[in-house]
């Protein structure tokens, strides 16, 4: 969480202290182990994250999905590919 420090506007050391940051894992694919901080000034964490790994080939995409454990925390779990993911055809 992050803390007020001197100097600071009330209205913004009040705002932060009600908010939460929030704790992120990720399960699965290239992201798998990552532990992420996302800070309560960027919102809610998002439903969906799409990873893009751009490199000599053609781009690879990894799509995951939020599951929340808690308020504060959850887990972005890597969505199972599909056959139109396998065929090429997805972005």
């Amino acid at each position: 969480m992050r803390q007020s420090t001197e100097g600071e506007a009330s209205a913004d050391a009040v705002s932060s202290a009600e908010e939460t940051d929030a704790v992120l894992l990720f399960v699965g694919g290239p992201l798998d182990g990552r532990v992420e901080i996302r800070e309560a000034r960027h919102g809610d964490p998002l439903p969906t994250i799409t990873h893009v790994h751009l490199h000599g080939g053609p781009k690879v995409v990894h799509r995951y999905d939020l599951q929340s454990l808690t308020d504060s925390a959850g887990v972005y779990h890597l969505r199972p590919r599909t056959q139109r993911d396998e065929d090429g055809c997805a972005d």
